[in-house]
């Protein structure tokens, strides 16, 4: 059954969609600022269907004809507004799908739903054409923005729509999640958790990815022979981490939490609170020779690399310092 009640946490978010349901005092324009795989799009596509749901309650029946449709994205009044180029929602796009539709009136429903995900990928002529549709809107008109970084919009759009922002997901939440909806195993949702960091999408495709468990284990693997390895040989080790699907920073992250696992058992000799728990003979070696400002000067230094990676910095280079510092500290 897809409803509010569906979606994990979001509290706030959800109360608001739902009071703006019940009251029949729904907004011409919505922001819904979320990172990526938040789950932006799911809640835009709830709301989509209980505003058009032909019970309207403040959840979506699931069952009526409007309801059936939405379920499968042929909803006639609920747009899903497209884009050819990967990387750019052209003026274009938003003058075919938005501004020269949006003048015509409801197919079958109540309301006409425009939703732009990825809306931070709209050119500025792209922004400045639905802002002509923003500030004149049609009755029946609702548009939802889905951005990952709300200030690549406008000022001028910000000032005509509602903002709500996704909030991180409490950790034991998302481990439930991942446990009761997924099946996932105790110690594996643990480790997709630390790593999701609040974010419900994220935490779910990383249990269910192979490359994920694939990298994880490289990582493991790389950090228990650090100390015996030379730097050109490690760097060859994380260029093979581009043969996976995941993300370099990815990698960072898992390196970071492992060594936040040494920094917590250095302090309190506490197994329980590891997130790599079954790794703890390597995590007590490493506690026991290094030194806490050692470890925190290693955190530190992941973090770095991971901003000279998004600043485009050799790749090379950054992880050769990067591991010099690893060798030293670590």
């Amino acid at each position: 059954m897809a409803g509010f009640q569906s979606i994990v946490g979001q509290e706030q978010l959800k109360a608001h969609l739902q009071g703006a349901l019940e009251t029949h005092k729904v907004s011409h324009a919505y922001i819904i600022s979320g990172e990526k795989s938040s789950g932006k799009e799911y809640i835009a596509r709830i709301f989509a269907m209980a505003l058009q749901c032909e019970r309207g309650g403040i959840e979506p029946c699931n069952e009526c004809h409007s309801c059936k449709q939405a379920l499968s994205k042929n909803q006639p009044d609920i747009i899903y507004v497209s884009h050819e180029k990967p990387n750019t929602i052209s003026v274009d796009d938003i003058r075919a799908q938005v501004n020269n539709d949006v003048a015509i009136k409801p197919y079958s429903s109540r309301y006409k739903v425009y939703i732009i995900n990825e809306a931070e990928k709209m050119t500025p002529q792209a922004q400045n054409a639905i802002l002509k549709t923003l500030e004149e809107p049609p009755e029946y008109a609702v548009i939802l923005l889905l951005v990952s970084n709300v200030n690549s919009l406008l000022p001028t759009i910000l000032s005509r729509c509602v903002l709500l922002n996704m909030k991180p997901v409490r950790d034991a939440l998302v481990k439930k999640y991942l446990m009761e909806e997924l099946q996932v195993p105790d110690y594996k949702a643990e480790v997709c958790v630390a790593f999701a960091r609040g974010n419900v999408g994220k935490a779910k495709a990383l249990a269910s990815s192979e490359e994920f468990e694939n990298v994880k284990n490289e990582a493991l693997g790389l950090l228990k022979y650090l100390q015996d390895m030379e730097i050109p040989e490690i760097v060859t080790a994380v260029k093979k981490v581009g043969e996976f699907k995941l993300e370099v920073s990815d990698y960072l992250d898992i390196l970071a939490i492992w060594y936040r696992d040494v920094l917590l058992f250095k302090a309190t000799a506490d197994v329980n609170g590891l997130v790599f728990r079954e790794e703890i003979q390597a995590i007590r070696k490493v506690a026991g020779r290094s030194s806490y400002e050692g470890i925190d000067n290693v955190i530190r230094s992941l973090d770095k690399a991971k901003r000279r990676l998004d600043a485009n910095v050799n790749f090379d280079l950054t992880m050769e310092l990067l591991f010099l510092e690893m060798k030293e500290n670590g």
